[in-house]
């Protein structure tokens, strides 16, 4: 039923998205009385829950707030300046979904969730520096390998420039690129096993993805700017700074599927460099086909992997405990056969703890 996949959205958002989750839980009332969400939402009554068709439905709204083209919405967004009232925030959403709702309809059945947080970065560059060692240990080499970087569902590809970077890890340490325009707290409770004064070598960098956002353009910067919580300014601020990093350097990332992607990048090794193949919180939405035929393809690699050139996998995607879900980073190496558990943190990368232990 869509009014519950609106209702489970809105708990994802608890404690971090005030704005978000009273917004969801109105539109899910709104659909079970039948009112204008149901004409907004019309023709997604069976969507998936991996399509997130309510956060499609937040996004919609968000980006017609910051095209300046719903000014009574506007005063509860504080991504452009206002603040939110959560009493009267669907007494100004109404409106809003009434004026709008052939054109939210349309957006919404047009778009795909863009989880291009570059909060994610932070334990990448903490995982690839502990990757690029413990290659180079079991290699026999004095010094880390460079990596060759292949993220799968890359989106606009801007966590893959983690070596550019400023990780401030202290009021008087720094990590990564110092000179970068992109300053980032991560938040880290440990620290990574590896040598962070070494610097992170990067010789490629790539990506692909079904829907790839092109951050070059006002409207590629809207598309991603549109799936931030509006009342997360700190996740708004450091989408800001990683759109201004892309822009000094733009990465490829090719619109293809990622099986055919990654066994078209895997057939070509290079020497002396370890490849890392990488994707954080993508795994839910590809089939179960397209990662069958992915684990296929990397363990024809695995069985090519070299000591002098060595391939690793890195992810960071939610697994269910207990109590839930936790976002754990996760590290294998072959042919060193390194297998690690590196670490969790909150879905978009920060806060994140490290807390290294085996991966069985």
């Amino acid at each position: 039923m869509l009014a519950q996949l609106f209702i489970d959205a809105a708990k994802s958002c608890e404690g971090s998205s005030p704005l978000t989750e009273a917004l969801l839980l109105e539109a899910a009332a709104d659909l079970r009385a039948g009112g204008v969400t149901t004409r907004v939402m019309a023709g997604h009554e069976r969507d998936r829950k991996g399509t997130m068709p309510a956060l499609r439905f937040a996004s919609a709204l968000h980006r017609l707030v910051l095209e300046g083209r719903a000014p009574g919405l506007a005063k509860h967004y504080p991504t452009v300046g206002g603040s939110p009232h959560l009493p009267t925030l669907w007494d100004a959403v109404l409106p809003v979904l009434h004026e709008h709702a052939d054109e939210l309809r349309a957006r919404i059945g047009a778009s795909v969730v863009q989880t291009n947080e570059p909060g994610r970065s932070a334990p990448l560059f903490g995982g690839l520096q502990v990757a690029a060692h413990a290659a180079a240990e079991a290699a026999g080499r004095s010094t880390p390998f460079p990596v060759r970087l292949l993220e799968i569902g890359a989106s606009a590809g801007l966590n893959l420039h983690p070596d550019r970077i400023a990780y401030r890890l202290g009021a008087d340490e720094v990590v990564g690129d110092p000179a970068s325009p992109f300053g980032l707290d991560p938040r880290w409770t440990g620290r990574p096993s590896a040598d962070l004064t070494r610097p992170l070598r990067i010789v490629e960098r790539e990506g692909c993805d079904l829907n790839p956002v092109d951050v070059s353009t006002e409207d590629g910067r809207l598309a991603l700017s549109s799936f931030v919580w509006a009342d997360q300014l700190d996740r708004w601020e450091r989408l800001r700074s990683a759109l201004e990093l892309a822009a000094l350097h733009p990465a490829p990332v090719r619109r293809t599927t990622g099986p055919h992607w990654l066994a078209e990048r895997l057939a070509d090794r290079a020497p002396d460099v370890l490849t890392v193949v990488w994707h954080s919180v993508v795994w839910q939405y590809v089939s179960p086909a397209d990662r069958a035929e992915g684990r296929a393809i990397l363990a024809d690699a695995v069985a090519r992997a070299t000591p002098g050139a060595p391939l690793a996998l890195l992810v960071y995607e939610p697994r269910r405990t207990h109590t839930g879900y936790e976002f754990h980073l996760l590290l294998k190496t072959w042919p060193a056969g390194v297998s690690l558990r590196l670490g969790s943190g909150s879905g978009h990368g920060i806060p994140f703890t490290w807390e290294q232990q085996e991966w069985l």
